[in-house]
């Protein structure tokens, strides 16, 4: 075994550890308390592998769900962004480039290049498995909140309009998924949870 090798992954492992700490705006399910990054990316994994059928192209399933797997990872030093906070946005990728460099260096360099290259993969969002990454990333947040009646969406004030804008690639990776989207996206409209507009 080579020990600084094995040094520096659990080293990683033990950093990723954070991202439990890592709170999101989006509840869990049926009224609970607010979902952790860590949370949220195991649930974005598992829909990846139940739901890849409905990609637009056909991916690569088990990259795709390491993708999701670490796409919030340099959160831990980040913060996590709300969707829908503008003035945090204007700092967002400043902010994530300098996390995944400290974040991702704490690896062996054939695997801090492996990870980090995914990382950059679903942020350049032009591959399949980038696609549908992104689906899962943004489907899954409406799935718990359409759950909690819109809570999230009521809670921040949020605009429909907002939330196709947010939306505008998706059915780039699934046409399907994003039809079932926006029938969510009209109940909780017309239950007055999304405001109009």
């Amino acid at each position: 075994m080579d020990q600084e090798r094995f040094r520096r992954q659990l080293d990683f492992i033990l950093e990723i550890d954070k991202e439990k700490n890592i709170f999101r705006q989006t509840h869990l399910s049926n009224g609970g308390r607010r979902e952790d990054d860590a949370e949220h990316a195991w649930h974005l994994a598992v829909m990846t592998f139940l739901l890849a059928e409905y990609s637009n192209q056909k991916i690569d399933v088990a990259k795709t769900m390491v993708m999701t797997l670490i796409h919030d990872i340099v959160e831990i030093d980040a913060g996590d962004t709300y969707a829908y906070d503008a003035e945090a946005k204007k700092t967002e990728k400043a902010r994530e480039q300098a996390a995944a460099d400290r974040i991702f260096g704490l690896l062996p360099e054939d695997q801090n290049r492996k990870l980090r290259q995914l990382w950059e993969e679903f942020n350049a969002y032009e591959t399949a498995e980038a696609k549908f990454a992104h689906v899962m990333d943004n489907f899954q947040p409406m799935l718990l909140n359409n759950s909690n009646s819109g809570g999230d969406w009521r809670e921040h004030g949020i605009r429909r309009s907002q939330t196709e804008k947010r939306n505008e690639k998706t059915p780039e990776g699934s046409a399907a998924i994003w039809d079932y989207m926006k029938k969510i996206l009209d109940a909780n409209v017309a239950s007055g949870s999304l405001i109009d507009g």
